[in-house]
């Protein structure tokens, strides 16, 4: 099934549960306006919560991911009051959000060029694959902004001292440097592999408890870079708990002990 809202974001949905959010502007590089944005986080509330979606793909159609922030938009948004600009920044924060926060594994694929808020989406999915030719640039200080709301995802997956320099300098870095970096997990040799290594990554993503990985997606969020105190023990001692005694949870342990396939993996 396809959902085409205008051509800017298209949504396929495969039998086999994986979905690909796709952005459709290659004639610009794939920029991203408001538009873009709208479809974006209209596509991600719809699979978020859908039972038939196990694994989404974020990725780009032509040669480059994205080149960040369509020019036309933000010269409009230049002309707008601060207040029209908090809504509007307020959508691109929610975007980001609801993709970091995705219920479904989700896997980015970068070719070409992934500039200004396009590292920001990467750095919001749980697994990014790129090629070795694509280029990483957090841009946005060369025309006097700031990488504002990626911030928060961006300085997670690279790291502050890697911020300080990036942020400020606004150079150019490979996928070998970004996979140093820990933006990447994998770099392949040419483009034409990203399907092959993303198929791999759907491939183990599926032999999984769909709720164990919602579960362990969250698990991530509460204990990242806290404080181990009684209270962070004592609600991983409970997360345990729950899902042991979950349908899923019990059907895990029931197919290991009978050697058999748990139900959720599909012949």
């Amino acid at each position: 099934m396809t959902i085409n809202t205008q051509q800017l974001v298209l949504l396929e949905k495969s039998a086999n549960g994986v979905a690909e959010l796709i952005i459709n502007r290659p004639e610009v590089h794939n920029a991203f306006d408001d538009g873009v944005i709208e479809q974006l986080i209209h596509s991600l509330e719809a699979t978020h919560e859908d039972p038939e979606v196990r694994v989404l793909v974020l990725r780009s159609r032509g040669k480059n991911f994205s080149a960040g922030a369509d020019l036309g938009w933000m010269k409009r948004m230049a002309n707008n009051t601060h207040e029209e600009n908090m809504v509007d920044a307020g959508r691109l924060a929610k975007l980001m959000e609801l993709l970091h926060n995705h219920s479904k594994p989700t896997i980015a694929l970068i070719q070409g060029a992934a500039y200004g808020g396009a590292v920001g989406l990467a750095a919001c999915c749980d697994i990014v694959i790129a090629a070795e030719s694509s280029s990483f640039c957090l841009s946005e200080v060369k025309i006097g902004l700031i990488p504002a709301v990626i911030s928060p995802y961006v300085v997670r997956a690279i790291g502050e001292r890697q911020s300080r320099r990036y942020f400020l300098t606004a150079e150019l870095f490979s996928a070998q440097a970004a996979q140093q970096f820990g933006l990447v997990h994998e770099v392949v040799e040419n483009v034409e592999q990203l399907d092959e290594a993303c198929d791999r990554f759907i491939a183990s993503l599926q032999k999984n408890s769909p709720q164990g990985m919602k579960a362990a997606k969250q698990l991530i969020y509460a204990v990242s870079q806290k404080e181990i105190t009684s209270e962070v023990i004592d609600d991983t001692a409970r997360r345990i708990a729950d899902i042991r005694v979950s349908d899923e949870g019990q059907e895990g342990l029931s197919s290991f002990l009978q050697k058999r396939k748990p139900n959720w993996i599909q012949e």
